[in-house]
């Protein structure tokens, strides 16, 4: 084709344009899919034990920071 590229009367970039509305369709898809499985892990039990575990982390790291200041305190 390398001599006669110029002349596709525009196709290429009717189909650049056309393969990027294909991706930005596909990427619309999949973050519609990951939302859905996302939802479905928060329902499970295992989504429900994985919350907890994140919130008995945070409560942890919280207190251990407020018995860290206490212990500053006390030692200046």
């Amino acid at each position: 084709m390398g001599c006669f590229a110029c002349f596709d009367g525009g196709n290429r970039e009717q189909r650049k344009e056309q393969d990027r509305l294909a991706s930005a369709e596909a990427r619309a898809k999949a973050a519609e899919a990951a939302q859905r499985r996302q939802e479905q892990f928060e329902k499970s039990a295992a989504g429900r034990a994985a919350r907890a575990q994140l919130q008995a982390a945070a409560k942890q790291s919280t207190n251990s920071n407020k018995v860290a200041d206490g212990l500053k305190l006390k030692l200046c």
